[in-house]
């Protein structure tokens, strides 16, 4: 089992940053694969970005991309998410998720542990 547990959301107003962290617990070695996904009211669950454990090569999805920076510690076995200038419509919850594949899958159906969410508001 692996645990994951996010924090660092909170309000922000348009153009603001913030970092979210995600702390990983448990047989995290077998995981090879981190991700951020967000969901907000309404919508379905969608991808932000992932980063390899082993090679530290990441992907983002289209909407955050050149805003958002995914990176992780593995000494630390946490993973955080830059997200700057920020947008009302990035206002979601926003879960950590890992997967043991190597591949840095965009499907949260190929994720198998999640942590609880934390929730980022962008005010306009």
């Amino acid at each position: 089992q692996v645990q994951l547990v996010e924090s660092g959301g909170g309000l922000v107003q348009a153009g603001g940053s913030l970092r979210l962290s995600c702390a990983a617990s448990g047989r995290t070695f077998s995981m090879n694969a981190m991700g951020w996904f967000r969901q907000a009211p309404g919508k379905e669950r969608e991808f932000v970005a992932a980063i390899s454990k082993s090679s530290g090569s990441t992907r983002y999805g289209d909407s955050v991309k050149g805003r958002f920076t995914i990176s992780g510690d593995n000494a630390k076995n946490q993973v955080y998410l830059q997200m700057n200038s920020l947008k009302p419509e990035d206002t979601a919850v926003y879960y950590c998720a890992a997967r043991p594949g190597v591949v840095l899958t965009t499907s949260r159906h190929e994720y198998d542990y999640w942590g609880q969410g934390t929730q980022v508001t962008v005010s306009s």
